[in-house]
């Protein structure tokens, strides 16, 4: 039942994910191709100059039409900016508004005639722009220019839209608003856990750290490269770009430190190198950071080099290795690899095939699969850790029980040692006073010849009974077990047979015994038929009346086993839960003293009882000594 509830869980866990996905990210029918601008006129330029009038553009040389699902331009190696001439067309209805889906340039500026109607510039190293841009309504039928400058990647690299206002603006923001949802529900986990973190024990930081780090990093990853983020909050586009490659520093060795934590360091402590390399280089990196940053980018080159060229084929060759690993560990059998490697295998597929197509495209692709990966592999990471949570706490419930066991046998240990002290000093001090008494009245019997004899006969009964209570007492304080020898099984319970078949007979019941003739182990005989005359007479008096004790042995498992049960009046749970404690007994004139004995003798001898009953069923007793191989 419980696996029918988590295959449940994880399935509606997948289905809504899956859900928010086509939400989020399928496209609206109303903004179809029909309101898409197909084509437009590209040149380059050896400078940018965003003061240029539409006349000095129009003189431009080289102007050439593009199509939009056509192969883009190739810029020339002088070009240092490009500009772009889009015919707007007659539009009908509403306040006309050009969604540019991605123009790559750190300087943008859009002229509508002569009149600059768009202008951004930045200072840091983020070239990726989306744009809304409402128009006015003597842009209809005519030319917008678009000039765009960059270092690296330039142009115009998707769609034009055209269309109302209030529709581009609902498309703008559901197009880009998948980021910002994935990332700050990732962030959000993240914080809860790092404040729940704080409750947790030095032996599950770790991989509780580890995990808050990936999810913490993926969140701001997530958010920063999005380039709605620059578009609507472009100042602080500088911490933006800082945040994005710490995040990415911090991820890479937090993803091996998380799986070296849950399945160790790997062959050749493979994992642990790995870890140790990647954290040497991520602080490199951040170094490197910090000198360009005060620099002013003039070593961002080299640094570009170093975090995305570099970096990529680490990434690479981390998920190749991990997921080497993880597929080994799968092969074994082990669950928790199982969830990672599927979880994993989502993320580094997307990762990979993503990053292939990012290098062959000579970075002209904005890495987009990838956020459902993370989505996935912190889904997995998150089942694995609860697993590992879940596991520690059944340990700890199997810890406690264990801890109660041995509480209460060592309680009982306690008890066991007080009684043998007690036992041991008051049978030599009350055992010759009795036998001196007993010898007394031995003679007074003898010259009485009255009724008062009687009297003296019942004294004298009730020594004795005293004296086998201080045997009792003594056996259990000092359970020597005499001398050793090597014990036929059947031989012994013969002699035990024939003492106590009478007295089961005179109860009305009726004993039976069914044993091989080859069990032997080793004892002393007589406290062996002491120990069992102990059981079964419990089992004759709880018959009542008419019943049945079966008698049975067996050799397994290298210990001959004897099993004792009866269709007695049984015994609940609390009381078979004190069998063999002091002075506990379910008899009128019972001291407890005879099981007390009786599990001190197995004890002694190396053996092991077990009780077990119910109520107005019956009881059966299971004595297990170590198997002696007869020559």
């Amino acid at each position: 039942m419980k696996a029918f509830f988590k295959a449940v869980a994880i399935i509606f866990v997948l289905v809504v994910v899956a859900f928010c996905a086509f939400l989020l990210e399928v496209p609206d029918s109303k903004h179809g191709s029909d309101r898409a601008i197909k084509e437009w006129e590209v040149t380059w330029a050896d400078r940018f100059d965003p003061n240029m009038s539409v006349e000095d553009l129009e003189r431009l040389p080289g102007w050439t039409r593009v199509e939009a699902d056509g192969p883009k331009p190739e810029v020339p190696t002088w070009a240092k900016a490009q500009w772009v001439k889009i015919g707007i067309p007659e539009f009908d209805k509403g306040k006309p508004t050009v969604l540019f889906e991605k123009i790559y340039g750190y300087n943008v500026v859009i002229l509508s005639g002569d009149r600059v109607i768009f202008e951004s510039e930045r200072k840091y190293k983020y070239e990726t722009n989306t744009i809304l841009l409402p128009l006015d309504q003597s842009a209809e039928g005519n030319s917008i220019y678009v000039g765009i400058k960059s270092g690296s990647r330039i142009g115009l690299q998707s769609g034009v839209l055209l269309g109302d206002y209030a529709e581009m603006q609902n498309k703008y923001i559901k197009d880009n608003l998948t980021d910002f949802i994935i990332g700050c529900a990732l962030i959000f986990i993240a914080v809860v856990m790092l404040i729940c973190s704080l409750f947790l024990k030095n032996k599950n930081l770790s991989s509780w750290f580890s995990l808050c780090l990936i999810i913490l990093a993926s969140g701001i990853i997530v958010i920063t490269y999005s380039s709605f983020l620059y578009s609507l909050y472009g100042k602080y586009g500088g911490i933006y770009v800082v945040l994005f490659d710490l995040s990415l520093l911090v991820l890479l060795p937090s993803f091996t430190t998380f799986f070296e934590s849950i399945f160790g360091k790997g062959y050749k402590s493979i994992i642990s190198k790995y870890k140790k390399f990647q954290l040497g280089y991520s602080l490199f990196c951040v170094l490197f950071m910090i000198v360009n940053l005060l620099s002013g980018n003039q070593f961002y080159d080299y640094y570009k080099i170093a975090t995305v060229t570099v970096l990529g084929i680490i990434m690479i060759v981390q998920f190749i290795l991990l997921i080497t690993v993880s597929t080994i560990y799968t092969i074994r059998g082990n669950q928790e690899a199982i969830i990672f490697s599927v979880g994993f295998a989502i993320f580094a597929l997307l990762g990979i095939v993503e990053l292939s197509w990012f290098f062959f495209k000579s970075a002209y692709y904005d890495l987009y699969l990838w956020k459902w990966g993370v989505v996935c592999f912190v889904i997995s990471l998150i089942i694995i850790l609860g697993k590992r949570f879940a596991r520690n706490h059944e340990q700890v419930v199997e810890y406690s029980k264990q801890l109660e066991m041995f509480n209460n046998e060592l309680q009982r240990s306690e008890k066991m040692e007080i009684i043998s002290e007690l036992a041991a000093s008051v049978a030599h001090e009350v055992r010759n006073p009795l036998q001196v008494t007993r010898g007394f009245l031995q003679l007074l019997v003898a010259k009485q010849n009255s009724a008062d004899k009687v009297y003296l006969s019942m004294a004298l009964e009730e020594l004795d009974r005293a004296s086998s209570i201080i045997t009792d007492f003594l056996t259990f304080a000092k359970p020597e077990v005499g001398k050793v020898t090597e014990l036929n099984v059947l031989n012994e319970f013969i002699h035990i047979e024939g003492i106590l078949v009478p007295m089961a007979n005179l109860q009305g019941g009726k004993i039976s015994v069914h044993i091989p003739q080859d069990l032997y182990i080793k004892g002393n005989s007589s406290k062996f038929k002491q120990a069992f005359i102990n059981i079964i007479k419990n089992s004759i008096e709880s018959l009542h009346g008419e019943g049945e004790i079966q008698i049975w042995a067996y050799e397994k498992d290298g210990e001959v086993s004897i099993h004792i049960k009866d269709t007695g009046e049984g015994m609940d749970e609390e009381v078979l839960s004190r069998l063999g404690e002091p002075y506990f007994s379910n008899k009128t004139k019972g001291t407890g003293l005879g099981l007390m004995v009786t599990f001190r003798i197995i004890e002694i001898m190396n053996g092991k009882i077990n009780f077990t009953s119910k109520k107005g069923v019956g009881t059966e007793a299971v004595i297990r000594f170590p198997a002696l191989k007869h020559a």
